[in-house]
């Protein structure tokens, strides 16, 4: 008799999943390496590992057979009826979204980050020449650098917060995805809930009622921690963004302080009979500062200080050289 399979099932198979594509995965580069050598190797191991995936489930699941973990723990995928197997499209569409499409949007996410942080002004490096069978890599690059080359300062800053939420926002969804999972027991898998594929058991017992119970309280934790991960990221940004406006105002107090400095330096420079920039500073016997034709033209008349009216001499006026006030 058939029945929906239970959590503890399911993570079994996803974990035995894993450790079959993990050997391929690690077969297939050492044949790389050891045909093409460290280098190629170390340039295209997240390719070679996507393609190990792809074939992998080409292989069982789009060919319309049992995975090596389906197939140990027992159970059978169903469409969302539950009565009768998925489709050749949905189990396709399954396919793209567990492998092609994340390995794409970290791709593209990695790209568009190193091309907004890119200084203008710096030197493009030159590319190196794409692998035989993939010449989408520099494709993706080029077209990704021709659309930020024609954005404009404050999109990029825009688009630049968006690839930092994003990269951010992505390990939370699949920790709510995995919390939801041992909440509900169904769909471990977030490409699986996306195109409806549950799995049936046949024979055998069925999972005690214990063990969900177990699952669901895991999944309350997780959905509890994940909540308090949230909420410790949301706190260090406004710390953050607290810490940028305090700095902005500091340096915009620091800038005033210093345009203020530099207005009170020119009014002190200025010449009081003739309110303009001193010009050859000339000091009197009593200390304040004239241009040298003003307060020659001024002791002409009279032989006093226009400031402090103490007498002197013009013989006793001393021409400043090289001052600068």
């Amino acid at each position: 008799m058939a029945a929906a399979a239970g959590p503890a099932r399911l993570v079994r198979c996803g974990q035995k999943d894993e450790l079959y594509r993990a050997g391929l995965r690690s077969g297939a580069g050492t044949a790389l390496r050891g045909l093409a050598g460290a280098r190629p190797w170390l340039e295209w191991r997240r390719e070679v590992e996507l393609l190990s995936d792809v074939a992998y489930f080409v292989l069982t699941t789009l060919s319309g057979y049992q995975t090596l973990g389906e197939e140990y723990v027992n159970i059978i995928q169903v469409d969302p009826s539950k009565k009768k197997v998925p489709s050749f499209l949905r189990r396709a569409l399954f396919i793209s979204l567990h492998t092609v499409v994340p390995y794409c949007l970290e791709k593209a996410l990695l790209h568009l980050e190193h091309e907004l942080q890119m200084e203008a002004e710096e030197s493009r490096t030159p590319e190196n020449p794409p692998a035989l069978g993939f010449p989408s890599r520099t494709l993706i690059r080029s077209w990704i650098r021709k659309q930020v080359g024609e954005l404009t300062e404050q999109q990029k800053k825009t688009a630049s917060q968006v690839v930092h939420v994003l990269k951010q926002s992505i390990p939370l969804l699949h920790r709510l995805h995995l919390a939801v999972f041992y909440i509900q027991g169904t769909f471990y898998h977030l490409s699986k809930r996306l195109t409806g594929i549950s799995y049936l058991h046949f024979g055998g017992l069925q999972e005690d009622q214990s063990i969900r119970s177990s699952y669901k309280f895991l999944g309350i934790i997780s959905l509890f921690h994940l909540l308090l991960t949230i909420g410790v990221q949301m706190y260090s940004f406004k710390q953050k963004q607290r810490a940028r406006q305090e700095w902005r105002l500091h340096r915009n107090l620091a800038h005033q302080k210093s345009r203020s400095k530099e207005a009170a330096a020119r009014r002190q420079s200025r010449c009081t009979l003739c309110l303009e920039e001193r010009r050859h500073s000339t000091a009197t016997p009593c200390g304040h500062l004239f241009c040298w034709e003003c307060i020659t033209a001024w002791c002409n008349t009279r032989a006093e200080c226009p400031l402090c009216r103490e007498k002197f001499h013009p013989q006793k006026l001393i021409y400043l050289r090289h001052y600068q006030m």
